[in-house]
């Protein structure tokens, strides 16, 4: 199951009480106090890995609690600090604090290993043993421990994949996924037979690779909740290039010029910025093409925009070798841009760090 929105709570560890204690030994008068400090309770980080890829633990698991540090005993002896509670997120995970009506942004876990501190714990309390002054010897003042933070949290997931395959349902992207990766999505002739994104990884000769998202079908008015699209349209808003799928045979009684032009719509509409990635315009479905006219006047179109244009068949499997060496073209092309250079020393000699360089230091 793919559920990339959710809900949790999560509760820090209340920190431990500190110990009232006196040192009683035989031969020992006037021992003092001893009584020591309780543990720090346990804090609650949200962390990104690699291995997941959907939020789906967390719909039957919303609530998350992190141990109390323990209390402060006599003897001095310090209470221990519990340990820390680590909750595993898909990459790309959007962490944001849920209060009510008001949603404000704690993280964007882009990268793996990155962690967020959603909720800290609570400090223990001081034992009677740090209460001794000149003027009180034998105090009886002990602190409890700390309260742990409590927070609501809602965790929203934005797919970080190198192509998004986008196009009205029955373009034929569940059948291309299939074609070139491992995926095996459901594949049927009729509207919205993707109910979720789905993920492939395709290996070419040279030991390239890069991962695809098969993202349900947009229709028009997506971007205003119309179809499912709009459930997932800001899983492209991470994508290093879209594969526009474009049906150019008779079978779907659109015409293929006006099926481009309302997905490029939708997509400025729903984002300026995802409208204007890389695109690679994919001619589908020409085994069935019965009117090389809708094909001839798609093309014309495209060119007039400068786009790449390819023509495939994923059933009979013409053109696939083109269209993958293309995108991966692009995806060259899009790495290479994303690439921004350290900034140089200022004349105060402080140096600008940007996040790349700041993990470098660290």
């Amino acid at each position: 199951m793919f559920v990339d929105e959710v809900d949790i709570l999560v509760q820090a560890g209340a920190g431990g009480n500190g110990c009232l204690s006196f040192r009683r030994e035989k031969y020992v008068p006037r021992g003092g106090p001893d009584g020591g400090d309780g543990g720090n309770g346990g804090s609650v980080y949200v962390t990104a890995i690699a291995t997941k890829n959907t939020l789906v633990d967390f719909r039957y698991h919303p609530d998350f609690k992190a141990r109390r540090g323990q209390h402060g005993q006599g003897s001095n002896r310090t209470g221990q600090t519990a340990e820390d509670l680590e909750i595993t997120v898909p990459i790309g995970t959007l962490v944001f604090e849920n209060d009510g009506d008001d949603r404000r942004l704690l993280a964007d876990l882009a990268e793996e290993g990155q962690r967020v501190l959603v909720a800290r714990g609570g400090r223990g309390g001081r034992g009677n043993a740090q209460f001794v002054s000149s003027t009180n010897r034998a105090p009886r003042r002990t602190e409890p421990g700390g309260s742990g933070e409590q927070r609501k949290l809602r965790l929203e997931l934005k797919l970080l994949t190198d192509v998004g395959l986008i196009g009205f349902p029955n373009a034929g992207k569940s059948t291309l996924i299939s074609r070139i990766s491992a995926a095996r999505p459901k594949i049927a002739n009729y509207p919205f037979t993707t109910l979720t994104p789905n993920l492939g990884v395709v290996s070419l000769s040279g030991d390239r690779s890069f991962v695809v998202a098969d993202v349900p079908g947009l229709i028009k008015g997506a971007h205003e909740g119309h179809g499912l699209g709009h459930q997932f349209l800001r899983h492209i808003e991470r994508t290093k290039i879209l594969v526009h799928l474009v049906d150019v045979s008779s079978e779907s009684g659109r015409d293929p010029v006006e099926d481009f032009d309302t997905i490029r719509d939708e997509l400025r509409r729903f984002d300026e910025r995802v409208a204007a990635k890389p695109e690679i315009v994919v001619a589908t479905k020409i085994d069935a093409l019965d009117d090389p006219a809708r094909l001839d006047a798609l093309r014309r179109h495209v060119r007039k925009k400068r786009l790449p244009f390819v023509r495939i068949s994923a059933v009979s499997g013409e053109g696939l070798d083109e269209l993958l060496e293309t995108v991966w073209r692009g995806i060259v092309a899009a790495r290479e841009a994303a690439v921004v250079p350290e900034p140089e020393p200022t004349d105060e000699g402080i140096d600008l760090l940007t996040p790349a360089r700041l993990r470098h230091d660290a």
